[in-house]
Formats: C-alpha cells, sequence, structure tokens
C-alpha cells in the first residue's frame, strides 16, 4: 500500500492518502496538548506507544464483534484504517467521577458511579467541545435517531469490554473518549484508544497512568505511558 498526499493533521495524529481511496494511514505523533491546545509539549515515544496501544485495543474490539476503522499495524508509529466520515460527536464513558465531570458538578474525583455515564460533546475546538445532549444531535444534523442508538449500545458494549479487560491488567478504566465514523453505509469505531484519550489508574494506587500526567505536571509522563503499554503486553 503507498502512502500518498497529507490530507489530515491533528493534535496527536497525521492521517494519509494511499492508492486506494478507501484505505488511509494514520501516523501517531509525539505531540501532546491539554486545555483545547493552550498547553503544548512533547512526550518522547508517544506516537509509538499508542499506536501499538491502539492496536492491541481494536484488535480486542474486533474479535468481541466491534467493527473498528482499524486494518493493521504498518509499523511503530503507523497504521492502516478504512476511511471514514467522522461523526462530530464526542463520546465520553465515564465509570468513576474525574476530570469534567468533577469540575462541572462539584464532586471530588474517585467516586465510583452506581452504573456508567455517556456523555456526548459537539466535536468542535473553537466552542471547547461543548456538553450536549442526544437532542442536540438530532437537530443539528450531527447524527441521526438510528445511528445515535447505534453509537449509544456500542459505547456500552465498548465499556464492558475494556472495563473486564484492564482489570485483569491491574488497571481501572476510569473513563475515555470513543469517535465513530461512517463506511460505506456503517458506523464503525475509529480514532484510537490510548492514555491520550483514556484515564487509567492503577488498581492497588490509584496512581495515574495517562494523560493527567502531562495535563497537570506531575511528571513521569513517558514512563506512566510505558506502563500501560508493558501491561497490556505481557
Amino acid at each position: 500500500m503507498q502512502k500518498g498526499k497529507q490530507i489530515y493533521e491533528g493534535k496527536a495524529k497525521k492521517v494519509y492518502q494511499t492508492d486506494s481511496a478507501d484505505i488511509l494511514i494514520q501516523e501517531f505523533k509525539d505531540d501532546a496538548t491539554a486545555f483545547d491546545a493552550t498547553k503544548r509539549g512533547t512526550i518522547r515515544g508517544k506516537g509509538v506507544i499508542n499506536n501499538t496501544i491502539s492496536k492491541i485495543l481494536f484488535e480486542l474490539l474486533e474479535s468481541k464483534g466491534i467493527e473498528t476503522h482499524f486494518i493493521k499495524q504498518l509499523d511503530e508509529r503507523q497504521m492502516l484504517i478504512k476511511s471514514v466520515e467522522i461523526i462530530p460527536l464526542e463520546v465520553t464513558m465515564r465509570n468513576i467521577v474525574a476530570g469534567g465531570m468533577s469540575k462541572l458538578l462539584g464532586i471530588d474525583e474517585g467516586l465510583v458511579l452506581k452504573e456508567p455515564v455517556l456523555e456526548y460533546h459537539y466535536k468542535n475546538d473553537a466552542l471547547h467541545d461543548p456538553l450536549i445532549n442526544e437532542y442536540h444531535a438530532k437537530a443539528l444534523g450531527l447524527a441521526t435517531d438510528e445511528e445515535l442508538d447505534f453509537i449509544e449500545r456500542r459505547s456500552f458494549e465498548i465499556n464492558n469490554i475494556l472495563k473486564a479487560f484492564f482489570e485483569h491488567k491491574n488497571l481501572i478504566l476510569v473513563d475515555f473518549k470513543l469517535e465513530f465514523g461512517r463506511h460505506k453505509g456503517r458506523v464503525l469505531l475509529a480514532d484510537e484508544i490510548s492514555p491520550d484519550t483514556c484515564r487509567f489508574w492503577d488498581k492497588e494506587t490509584r496512581e495515574k497512568l495517562d494523560k493527567d500526567r502531562f495535563r497537570r505536571d506531575m511528571g513521569n509522563v513517558e514512563e506512566a505511558y510505558q506502563e500501560v503499554l508493558k501491561r497490556l503486553t505481557r
């Protein structure tokens, strides 16, 4: 598969055309941003780690019947993916209060929720990805009733699969972000699943092993990402 023109560059990834209109190459960067890119930096080796973690988790989900845009890992930083039209909704699944939910509701981090919470955020950097509900999404034409129903079901399924998987790796899946896209009439899981898009806490110590270490200047950021990868591959 020949790598062609770059067609997109985001905060964490670049996307390139290939010689097939339906297939793209996604390349993971070491760049790190937080707070709507007002904080910028580099996490050494992050792109390599996130590419591999995403590959492991996409393959896990595919084995459980969850369709994704993932085709195969090409090298340390790149994966081959199906071309999708991203639905402009970020789906956040929350199992424990942290981050934005803590700030929004004035609840201390760490409260274990009685059941998982699904949030929709309108994917718009200029508006800081505001929290919306399914009625906003339908009224604005972001997704259809059928797509929203599918995304909701899939998101809870993914949460159940990942929670159980990370439990065996001595990790708590606190919360995580998902994105979905349309491909040939089907809705697929897209983007990535990594310490950039998930909150992972150590099961015993509750040590943070994710991007919060960068956001909050906690130090040992590279080591945290490396630790997650090590647990997933041993």
